[in-house]
């Protein structure tokens, strides 16, 4: 089951869910769900981004609103994605998780990292993130040109293997604080990255003529 999670950041892309997913908003992740004619089917967070009539909107339309205090210990979107993994999300996209406070910014890129359950990937205009644990194959889809970086996390990354990328790793280790991983290229629709030991960040850039295609 796929959720679909919208945060309060911003949005840059068009997008349909399919009739399965569920539509989760994260406090004002709710105001992108409305711009693009979508009523979400819950509602997450302290609710300060949101006005009474938006509310009263959002509940006409049957969305049910999980509010929380606005003095709490985790953002809105963590408890978005706490709650589609209770739902039972076993794949969570997330879109609108990036912006201009870089401290939000960086803490949503590496919320993931805390679910190890699911398979979470974020979505920003042409580009989407997702991560690779120890042990993992991950499958890239997109088409030749488009750029693909791997970032490790947590220390080194070791024993990463890849296909169908112009700079290919064989067994290889990438390091924490090196530029290595970025700006590799894909040379087919798919490749694969395959992963040891450790944590990667995937970010793969799709040529601009992609960018109005659905996530």
């Amino acid at each position: 089951m796929r959720a679909v999670l919208f945060a309060n950041g911003t949005f840059s892309q068009h997008f349909s869910p399919d009739g399965e997913d569920i539509v989760i908003a994260a406090d004002g992740g709710a105001h992108h769900c409305l711009a693009l004619g979508l009523y979400p089917a819950f509602v997450i967070g302290d609710l300060d981004s949101l006005s009474e009539n938006d509310l009263e909107d959002l509940r006409r339309h049957g969305a049910q609103i999980v509010q929380f205090p606005t003095r709490k210990d985790y953002t809105d979107l963590e408890l978005a994605i706490s709650y589609a993994q209770d739902l039972g999300a076993d794949e969570i996209l997330i879109l609108g998780a990036l912006g201009s406070r870089w401290d939000q910014t960086l803490a949503n890129l590496l919320l993931p990292a805390g679910f190890a359950s699911a398979k979470i990937r974020l979505v920003d205009g042409n580009q989407e993130f997702y991560y690779i644990r120890s042990g993992e194959t991950a499958c890239l889809s997109g088409r030749p040109g488009d750029t693909v970086s791997l970032i490790p996390l947590c220390g080194e990354a070791q024993g990463i293997s890849t296909r169908n990328l112009e700079y290919p790793l064989e067994n290889e280790p990438l390091q924490l604080g090196s530029t290595r991983g970025v700006s590799n290229v894909l040379t087919a629709d798919h490749a694969q990255v395959t992963l040891g030991e450790g944590w990667l960040v995937c970010v793969i850039q799709h040529q601009l003529d992609r960018k109005n295609e659905e996530a």
